[in-house]
């Protein structure tokens, strides 16, 4: 199994599709990769060698992928709760924020109660 930005990819998979197991990369950034570092996209990912693994290693160096780019999310989330904007209120209340409709809809986003701390009966 090749391990790319700390995630095993499968070794059955074309690489195009592999890549994409990687936290902040999709199809179109997987192509854009593979077109840089000159490897075909219908290659299986056990075909590859080690040079070639490390040449789309120091591809995806270039790109915010994984823990890095969840942190960076986490911490836009936060920055908008503390400033207590509309969409940080949405994400506090753990309701829909990009203007969805909560009448009927909602129930992935809103499942079950949590109990907000220091609230007072």
């Amino acid at each position: 199994m090749a391990r790319i930005a700390w995630v095993n990819l499968p070794k059955w998979k074309h690489v195009i599709i592999a890549l994409t197991y990687i936290y902040g990369i999709g199809k179109t950034s997987s192509i854009e990769i593979l077109n840089k570092v000159a490897i075909k996209s219908t290659r299986k990912i056990e075909t590859l060698s080690d040079d070639e693994l490390d040449i789309i290693r120091a591809e995806i160096k270039e790109y915010l992928v994984e823990w890095d780019l969840r942190r960076l999310i986490s911490w836009n989330i936060k920055r908008l709760m503390e400033i207590r904007c509309y969409r940080g209120e949405r994400h506090k209340k753990r309701l829909p924020v990009r203007g969805q409709n909560t009448k009927t809809n909602a129930k992935t986003r809103k499942w079950k109660a949590k109990a907000i701390a220091g609230k007072k009966k």
